[in-house]
């Protein structure tokens, strides 16, 4: 869809009992944001009362009929808390989803439901992901998928599963940023104050120690680079700026998010490269060079290994969408 007299893509979010309210609302804030583009509906095995995971319904207006003929399906955790095992999608849920897909939509799960859609056996012989109590028990359920207990989301193209509560928004932004580009996702990740692209990736908090009193400095420290991504940064100086040992630093830069200093930067730069494909005129190599990313020939590598495309090919993709970057 590159205009807007093209019908909007339809995102159905389907609410299972026991599911969890906050990760009902997330397709809706961050898609609904862009309504020029996407409609966003609640769907319920049957049009009606849904319980939540608290005790109290939330009304559903439509049923499976919507899930059926969806460009998007997305479903929230549901069947308990995190720690708990939630039961197998039942059998009108799993036909709804297996004829969704065929049909060719894409099909998204947050945290637990990763479950519901492990027992269509769409996911037989793919990689997937669900919070990292659950892994295990996944593995354990459906020994066909290859289960990756650290990623925050896994992108297999048509069928997407991520982690667990927060990594649902990540999981809504990559969509977000595979439909509308980088420009877009960002701008509404600054809206509902997001970080605006964790690489799908990026270790889920697993077992890392709480965050050091001084987090505020190290925070300081990621705007600083952010500003300076032309420059030849390395872990030494973004040591040098929070003032603290460099071993010390790359320490608490994983224990606080999860990746290590280099892989966040290699991030950062095709994250702000991204943006100047699609708002500026400017040519290739200088957009590698103001990026930090070095020779063009090393520029088009990361690109693709973060994109799976070339340079020329996003830009080509997103620049000439016609409808307005941002909320």
């Amino acid at each position: 869809m590159t205009g807007s007299s093209r019908r909007r893509h339809r995102v159905a979010v389907l609410a299972l009992d026991g599911v969890q309210p906050m990760e009902v609302g997330m397709p809706f804030q961050i898609f609904g944001l862009h309504d020029r583009r996407y409609d966003v509906i609640l769907c319920g095995q049957s049009a009606g009362p849904v319980e939540t995971l608290h005790g109290w319904s939330l009304t559903a207006p439509y049923g499976l009929d919507e899930v059926f003929t969806a460009d998007t399906v997305i479903v929230p955790a549901y069947g308990g808390s995190e720690r708990d095992t939630p039961p197998d999608a039942t059998p009108d849920v799993r036909d709804a989803l297996r004829e969704a897909h065929s049909r060719g939509a894409r099909i998204a799960t947050i945290c637990t439901a990763a479950f519901a859609l492990a027992s269509t056996g769409l996911l037989d012989g793919k990689r997937a992901t669900t919070h990292w109590l659950l892994t295990d028990e996944l593995a354990r359920r459906h020994p066909r998928i290859e289960v990756d207990p650290g990623a925050l989301y896994v992108d297999t193209g048509s069928l997407i599963t991520s982690a667990g509560v927060a990594s649902g928004i990540d999981l809504c932004l990559h969509l977000l940023r595979r439909d509308c580009g980088a420009a877009t996702a960002t701008a509404i990740a600054r809206g509902i104050v997001a970080a605006p692209h964790r690489e799908g990736g990026q270790a889920q908090y697993v077992t890392h120690p709480p965050a050091p009193p001084n987090r505020t400095e190290l925070s300081a420290t990621l705007e600083w680079a952010l500003h300076r991504l032309d420059n030849p940064l390395t872990v030494a100086a973004l040591a040098a700026h929070a003032t603290v040992a460099e071993r010390t630093f790359a320490r608490m830069f994983t224990a606080q998010l999860g990746i290590s200093p280099i892989r966040w930067l290699t991030a950062a730069r095709i994250t702000r490269a991204r943006e100047l494909l699609e708002t500026t005129d400017a040519s290739i190599d200088h957009i590698g060079q103001a990026c930090g990313m070095g020779t063009p020939a090393n520029f088009r590598h990361h690109f693709r290994l973060a994109t799976g495309t070339t340079p020329t090919a996003y830009r080509r993709t997103f620049s000439s969408r016609t409808f307005t970057h941002g909320p």
